[in-house]
Parts: C-alpha cells; structure tokens; sequence
C-alpha cells in the first residue's frame, strides 16, 4: 500500500459523539490508518447517539459553518484534497455545506468530494424532506462520488428498484447528474440472508458495473455508513480508482468490525450485560488491523 510522499487531506463535515462511534468518530480513525490527513468539522456535537434514545449536546448552525469555512480560508488551510459529508439535518445546515463545496472546488478544481446523501431507509425518511430537492439539485451535481442506500437512491432518482436492470438504470441517472462514481451502499436485492452492494463508475461514454452479496448480522448496528463512505474515499485514492477494489477492501473491513461488534455484544449479554445500544458500538479501535488489510472476504461480479 503505497500513499504518495504528501498525505491527502480531508474534510469531513458530520456529526460528533463524545462517547461511541457515528459520524465523524466512525470515520476519521480509518482514514488516520490509512495514511490520511483529517481535518473535521462536527455538525453535531452530542454526548452519544440518538440510538440511545436519550442525549445531550449541541448542534451546529450554518452560520456557524460558514465562520469555520471563513476562518480556514483566511489562513489557506481550505486547500483540501478530498471532502466527505454525511448525515444533515435541517436545510439551512445543508445550504451551507453547498456553498462550502463550491468554495473548496474553486480553490482546487482537482477536489473529489464524497457525498453521502442520508435521508432515510426501509422506506422512511428521517429528515426534513426540503433536504432531497437540495441533495437532488444542488449537492449531487457536484459530488464526484455517492454513497446511497436503495431507498436513498430511489428518492433522489424517483424510480423503484425492484431488480438488478432498475439498480443499474437509476446509477446512469445518477451518472447523468454529473457523478463519476455512484455505489449503492446496500440493497434488498440480494439473495436469501444477503443485502447487495452495487458500484458503478462513468469513464468517458462506458460505464462499468460490479455488485457484491453482503451477507446479514443479526444486528441493528450505528455508524456503518459512516464507516462505509470513510473507507471507500480511502480505497478509491489508494488505488487510483480501481471501484472494484476499493468495494471489496471497504466492505472486507466493514463486515470484520461487523463481526466483531457483533461477537463481543453476544459474549456481554451472556455475562448478563442488558443487550442495546452500549454493546453494539463499533468494535473499530479493536479491529485496526482489518482496516489496514482488509480480509479479502467478498468477491465483485462484474454486471457491465
């Protein structure tokens, strides 16, 4: 694994937890052993996340965002070489985060920006919905790289995936929005026991087309996607955009922290531990090994 003499340089704008891993906590130590450079802004700073079901903390507003933005740029520390945003949650916030991707794209036109849109799963949105038209009309057009989830894409496309053919249809919708990389981070098109990842990149007038059968935990784990975006920037920079690659390397370190988180919450509730949210926190400081060579668990099938 070879990194260029100069680390790149991130920004990552998502939420923050004292305690627990979501948001920038999920993200930021991965990209540290992978040998990058991260600089985070923390929409949210709460006490653990909302998965608890109690919490404290504050939020970050825009203006608030556009003082930090002010800030790096009077001091020409806005000259980043990747930008990764996740979970938004209110419009205002959101505007913002737009206008920084602007400001950072002018100042290095070479920028590649990960966006990932979280708005909901399994049908439900679990943010405004006024944040779809500015992800659909304003965000996406300028991401290099997408993260969604079916029901994601589905929102932002207006097509329902029922087979591989609508999958592979809503990325080339995706793509004519002006995204290069657009993967479909799960997907209930799998077989039995699986969910189904596809990834799909545009290279001049063909696009290549892989998917990879994810098999379940029984589980309802927090920060994953996080993690997933995280570990994909990594890998698609390390290997010169190789999608494949970088697929089976995030998702073989995503399913061993999976594993393992999963291991130790089942070990905790037979030592009398009450099972929730505490015992499912990332295994992710325990598992840097995996991050730093990804078991090579999954295999990708090349659909185009």
């Amino acid at each position: 694994m070879a990194l260029p003499e100069s680390s790149p340089q991130v920004l990552s704008i998502q939420s923050h937890v004292v305690a627990g891993y979501v948001g920038n906590k999920s993200a930021v130590f991965p990209l540290n052993v992978l040998g990058f450079e991260v600089h985070s802004i923390n929409s949210v700073e709460f006490s653990n996340h909302t998965g608890y079901g109690k919490w404290k903390g504050q939020v970050l507003n825009a203006e608030e965002l556009a003082e930090l933005m002010s800030g790096l740029q009077i001091n020409d520390l806005d000259n980043v070489s990747h930008l990764l945003t996740g979970y938004v949650g209110s419009a205002s916030f959101l505007e913002q985060v737009y206008e920084t991707v602007k400001q950072l794209k002018k100042k290095n036109p070479e920028l590649v920006y990960v966006c990932d849109p979280v708005m909901g799963d399994n049908g439900q949105m679990y943010v405004p919905e006024e944040l779809l038209e500015i992800y659909r009309d304003k965000l996406i057009p300028l991401a290099d790289v997408i993260t969604p989830n079916q029901f994601e894409v589905e929102l932002l496309t207006g097509k329902t995936i029922t087979s591989e053919s609508d999958a592979i249809e809503c990325m080339e919708m995706l793509h004519k929005m002006g995204v290069k990389v657009v993967v479909i981070s799960s997907s209930v098109l799998g077989p039995s026991g699986c969910l189904t990842a596809f990834g799909s990149s545009q290279r001049s007038d063909s696009m290549e087309v892989w998917k990879l059968d994810i098999p379940r935990i029984p589980h309802l784990f927090t920060g994953t996607g996080d993690l997933f975006s995280a570990l994909l920037l990594a890998w698609l920079h390390i290997s010169n955009g190789d999608l494949s690659l970088a697929m089976v390397n995030s998702l073989g370190s995503l399913q061993e922290v999976l594993h393992r988180t999963s291991a130790y919450a089942d070990a905790q509730v037979k030592l009398g531990k009450p099972y929730g949210a505490k015992l499912l926190e990332l295994q992710l400081i325990q598992s840097k090994k995996d991050i730093e060579n990804p078991p090579q668990t999954f295999k990708a099938i090349r659909l185009s």
